[in-house]
């Protein structure tokens, strides 16, 4: 069931600073110093210094630690510290643990970062492939795939795309048409690697089969680089230099039957559960529907995943994402401006922190794709696994 509305974490906490590194396919830099370039910058734009700094939130699949991180940033002592699992399913869970922590008086200042070279260093496309065999459980469920050539997670993703296109009427092109906008609008914008250079429907559907009806455009870049955000309470956040954008919601959430981008047991593959679990939370705890958002930014790590999360969210009814996209919805212009950075297809693959930047910028106003009008932004987290998605809006 879902937490009543007023839940006590709804505007309790706002995020005050947002900071990066250059996004690029090799750094020639460590992941901590990555993490520690991202931390700092984040902290200066919320106006604070590390001192200031009493909690970190992070994956469980960071490579640098806490007490590192804070050691080469400058932070001292840390009353919270907390990682969320699940790859890019964690990082809306990374903004509610640190909303949780402030709301409860656990921390008052709040990291959440994520740091990686996925292009020179950990190549995470290329899946269990490459990977050392251990006796976990997660390695125990994968040796029912990996035999049969489900070894990466394009392979995993095209199980469900494929029965998508089979219950709905979809097509490849409707799929294309989310790779169109993304790079329609990292094209302009400076800090994405994909700057100056869009793509239309019929470059989608001439790039190269990944595994079908999988593109090479329908999958998301690999990216080095890092980037973090700041938390403080609401109220602290007023006196901060940037307008503050409010935590209105944020939740985790896990389906039954739930596995790692494989959940293919269940009595329907066409679906997001888990999204739809961290939906019902969302709009309980904001008081909130899909008509009070102006803008989202929906993970994307393939094209596929896009259409059923806006079903699942309620932004159109099953099987009706394609006309919702087709007629323009998406668009700076639509109804629900989507991905305005240009996503993890146009910007960078930083497993979604880098969509949470783009929603404190569109509350703030300062996309370099601002639509108009915007005071709520939905922001969800990798799917095909446990996930987590947000709601951040204007302070009152």
């Amino acid at each position: 069931m879902s937490p009543a509305s007023g839940t006590p974490l709804s505007r309790s906490a706002a995020i005050v600073g947002i900071g990066a590194t250059e996004f690029s396919k090799k750094s020639g830099r460590s992941e901590l110093q990555l993490a520690t370039e991202a931390v700092l910058a984040a902290v200066a734009d919320a106006g604070l210094t590390p001192a200031d700094v009493d909690g970190m939130v992070t994956y469980t699949a960071e490579s640098s630690s806490d007490i590192h991180v804070a050691r080469n940033a400058g932070i001292g002592e840390l009353t919270f510290f907390s990682r969320v699992g699940y790859g890019g399913g964690a990082a809306c869970g990374t903004v509610a643990h640190a909303a949780a922590a402030i709301a409860t008086g656990l921390a008052s200042v709040v990291v959440c970062w994520r740091a990686f070279n996925e292009r020179s260093g950990e190549r995470y496309g290329l899946g269990q492939a490459d990977r050392a065999m251990d006796t976990s459980a997660d390695r125990a469920a994968y040796s029912w795939m990996t035999p049969y050539g489900l070894n990466t997670p394009a392979q995993w993703v095209a199980m469900f795309a494929r029965r998508y296109l089979h219950e709905y009427g979809a097509t490849s092109e409707d799929f294309g048409r989310v790779a169109v906008l993304d790079r329609k609008h990292a094209a302009t914008n400076p800090n994405a690697w994909f700057y100056g250079r869009p793509i239309t429907l019929a470059d989608h559907q001439a790039s190269r089969w990944i595994a079908e009806p999988l593109h090479l455009l329908d999958c998301c870049q690999e990216t080095d680089g890092g980037q973090a955000l700041v938390l403080v309470s609401a109220e602290r956040a007023r006196d901060l230099p940037h307008a503050p954008v409010d935590v209105l919601a944020a939740a985790q959430g896990s389906g039954a039957d739930q596995h790692m981008m494989t959940s293919y047991y269940r009595p329907s593959i066409s679906g997001i559960p888990e999204m739809g679990l961290v939906g019902d939370q969302l709009w309980s705890q904001s008081g909130l529907r899909p008509d009070d958002v102006q803008a989202a930014i929906l993970y994307d790590h393939f094209t596929p995943l896009v259409l059923p999360q806006l079903e699942e969210l309620g932004f159109c009814a099953r099987g009706e994402a394609k006309d919702f996209i087709r007629d323009g919805h998406l668009e700076l212009d639509g109804r629900l401006p989507t991905n305005t950075h240009g996503g993890q297809l146009g910007e960078a693959y930083l497993h979604g922190m880098n969509g949470i930047a783009e929603a404190v910028r569109l509350v703030r106003g300062t996309s370099v794709n601002q639509p108009a009008g915007v005071r709520n932004v939905v922001v969800t987290a990798g799917t095909g696994v446990p996930t987590s998605g947000l709601i951040v809006g204007a302070a009152r």
